[in-house]
């Protein structure tokens, strides 16, 4: 037997008195400010190392205790890749109370502000949802996880709408409501008082899934979602709004202030698409990219949407887990996609549409197709965040951090009887962000397996290869239009926190930092001052088109940084000034950091859309 030092067992000793003391401490449900209130948390927000407590080591990937071990073994490949499902629904009359456009907080509803766009876009059709406990099984190899749930799925189910503009009575405006029936128990982590953010949404205040507009266990929230083209109500109302505006691919998530990071780990987030006229999900009109079928038959459906994720599972329990008092980042050793660890995805030998999202907390990504003998298979990216570019782009790769969304086309026409591999080779350490190293061929880490051995069917999409010259998609919106003001936005860490402008986000009573005029263009200039930090940087609300970036114009190739998007990849000692066009509703907006982990953290700023406006610089 080896000697253990009476020192080196006083240390361990106190490492796991510091280990269990901060589980209890999660269990008990504490919030970050109720344990720098207590004294309890130093500026950095890590534990004061008094009182059988201890700072949080972190080991070389910014997540766990060196003395932790990492997730239990699991084999790759055994699952099928879950295709998502697709919500469907439901009749009027089978909600109760039956939606209104004021608050009906009578009857347990946590809505305070009424509809904004109820009488204008009444709802046509309705959906509901559940928020709740449900035990899933992310592999074999590990126990069934105690999850929240959205219906019980996670990711939660499929959204699948058309915009309002088509001339279809049975396209545009729905109402979807949400009901909050998780446990008041936590399990560990994470809270039970929750609000659902539509991300990218072009959606009115009430129904954004504000940070401080959450509800309560036993609650129930109604979302309204237009589903409108920006511009509708202002600069584009006799078109129905610009539709080259148009978004396709969105997701949903917990935005609750202080707790996004542990609720969306947890489980709650979720997918929802957009077609109209011309994206139609159907390959024989418009820009004929692959059909979605109904979402389910791998037969007649080439548009699947995928949701990565990576998290860390107890080498002792197998149970998920999650770590209160780390302020950097989470990476984990696991990969998830769909809700499967390394799963494998059968398809034909055809062209594919693939939905690619990021739910973080804190990994970037940059995927390559790995093919027979260490090949890389080049494809076509044909969006960012959703909105299609002007037209498609031939990649090896594609680079997107949290919450980004790529939409990629794959083709398998001539790969019958092949094995791919979705390959991460971004190399990422920690929760600073990626090292700025892309890993060889092979070298990376395999998150998906592709076979194509499924039966040779119809393509009728679009040959991205042959698309001729000139825009085949939307062009861009104007970028000339004067902007009525300038704001400079600094992304730090100073004092050992994160910081907007010098400032950590004041909670739900404090005034907003900055006020929007309506229907007016502002530019807006993003700095990370915060030394080898990356920074995820998503607006509500509206999207943005980027103008420079460290004074250059953005690319559009290789790692495209061009379009229309709503997060914005902040490397170390970047700046990139950005043109927001701001429309339609009015109401309290945030800005944040995507890492998950620094939002909750404090890097967000809340501001407000109003008909006025200020003039503050540097808010």
């Amino acid at each position: 037997m080896a000697y253990i030092s009476k020192r080196n067992l006083r240390k361990e000793k106190e490492k796991q008195t510091a280990a269990d003391n901060r589980r209890e401490l999660i269990a008990a449900g504490f919030k970050r400010r109720d344990l720098l209130k207590m004294g309890l948390l130093t500026s950095a927000g890590m534990l004061i190392p008094k009182k059988g407590l201890s700072a949080h080591p972190l080991n070389t990937r910014g997540s766990f205790d060196d003395d932790e071990p990492n997730s239990p073994p699991t084999n790759p490949w055994e699952d099928l890749m879950p295709r998502l499902p697709v919500l469907q629904p439901v009749p009027l009359a089978s909600l109760n109370p039956a939606p209104q456009k004021n608050p009906n907080t009578p009857a347990g509803e946590a809505r305070t502000v009424p509809h904004q766009a109820w009488d204008d876009f009444p709802p046509l059709r309705y959906y509901e949802m559940s928020q709740h406990l449900a035990n899933l099984q992310v592999h074999g190899d590990l126990p069934l996880q105690p999850l929240w749930t959205f219906n019980g799925n996670v990711p939660g189910p499929l959204i699948v709408e058309r915009y309002g503009n088509l001339g279809n009575p049975q396209a545009g405006s729905v109402l979807l409501r949400l009901r909050n029936n998780l446990p008041a128990n936590n399990g560990g982590f994470g809270l039970p008082s929750v609000t659902t953010h539509l991300h990218n949404g072009h959606t009115p205040l009430e129904s954004d899934g504000f940070p401080c507009f959450f509800m309560e266990r036993g609650q129930f929230y109604d979302h309204h979602y237009p589903n409108v083209y920006a511009g509708v109500k202002s600069t584009h109302q006799a078109q129905g709004g610009d539709i080259r505006e148009a978004m396709g691919t969105l997701w949903y998530h917990d935005h609750r202030i202080d707790h996004t990071a542990e609720n969306t780990y947890k489980g709650l987030a979720g997918t929802y698409i957009l077609f109209n006229e011309r994206d139609t999900g159907d390959e024989n009109t418009g820009f004929r990219l692959p059909s979605f079928g109904d979402g389910q038959n791998p037969l007649t459906s080439f548009d699947i949407y995928m949701v990565f994720n990576d998290k860390v599972f107890d080498n002792v329990t197998g149970l998920l887990k999650f770590d209160l008092f780390n302020t950097d980042g989470i990476l984990g050793d696991k990969y998830l996609v769909n809700g499967k660890i390394n799963p494998v995805l059968h398809v034909s030998p055809r062209r594919y549409r693939f939905r690619w999202l990021n739910t973080g907390p804190s990994r970037f990504y940059q995927l390559f197709v790995l093919g027979p003998n260490n090949s890389t298979k080049s494809f076509w990216q044909i969006s960012t965040d959703g909105n299609l570019m002007e037209r498609p782009v031939q990649v090896n790769s594609s680079r997107f951090s949290v919450a980004e969304r790529v939409d990629v086309i794959v083709d398998f026409t001539n790969d019958a009887g092949k094995t791919f591999y979705l390959e991460n080779r971004l190399e990422q350490d920690d929760g600073r962000g990626p090292t700025g190293d892309v890993l060889g061929a092979g070298q990376g880490t395999k998150i998906l397996q592709i076979v194509v051995d499924g039966p040779p069917v119809a393509d009728n999409s679009v040959n991205p290869a042959t698309i001729p010259p000139g825009t085949y998609f939307y062009g861009f919106p104007n970028t000339t239009d004067q902007e009525r003001i300038t704001r400079t936005f600094r992304f730090e860490r100073g004092n050992g926190q994160w910081q907007v402008n010098g400032q950590l986000v004041g909670g739900c009573n404090q005034a907003p930092r900055f006020r929007i005029k309506r229907n007016s263009v502002e530019k807006w200039v993003f700095q990370n001052n915060s030394g080898g930090w990356q920074h995820p940087i998503h607006m509500h609300f509206e999207e943005f088109q980027t103008l420079t970036i460290n004074g250059n114009a953005p690319a559009n190739s290789g790692i495209i940084q061009k379009g229309r998007k709503d997060v914005f990849r902040l490397e170390h000692n970047m700046e990139t000034k950005v043109y927001f066009r701001f429309r339609d509703f009015i109401g309290r907006i945030p800005l944040h950091c995507h890492n998950v982990v620094h939002e909750d953290h404090a890097m967000m700023v809340l501001g407000e859309i109003d008909d006025t406006g200020d003039n503050r610089t540097n808010p």
